[in-house]
Parts: structure tokens; sequence; C-alpha cells
């Protein structure tokens, strides 16, 4: 991790994988489950703050479109 930015924003995506994770778990759903893990996972693979929101957003963005 870089700087308290990045911190903060990799907590909160965490926070919000967990939500989906148990989410998905429960409901028996695929794709929330899986964005559950990718966003635990995704913040230790990029530096750039910007990058980060950005794919975080698209992460949490994803199930409202993807349905199984």
């Amino acid at each position: 991790m870089g700087t308290t930015s990045q911190l903060v924003w990799s907590m909160l995506f965490g926070a919000i994988g967990l939500g989906f994770f148990v989410y998905g778990k429960k409901q028996k759903a695929v794709i929330p489950f899986l964005v559950g893990i990718a966003l635990f996972v995704f913040p230790y693979f990029i530096a750039n703050t910007y990058l980060l929101v950005a794919t975080g957003v698209a992460l949490i963005a994803l199930p409202y479109f993807v349905r199984l």
C-alpha cells in the first residue's frame, strides 16, 4: 500500500465486498459471490489510487448489469 487514501478505499471496497460475498453465498448467486471475492483481492494488485477507485466502482456496478 502506498498512501492513506489507498488504504481507506481498500477498506471501503473490502467492506462492500463482504456484503456482496455474504449475499451471494446466502442467495446462491454466482455473480455477487465472485464480485465479493474480487473486491477483497483486487486492491493488493493496483497501486494507482484513481485506477483503484475506477476498478472498485466497476466491480460494484457489475452485478446490476450482469444477471445469471
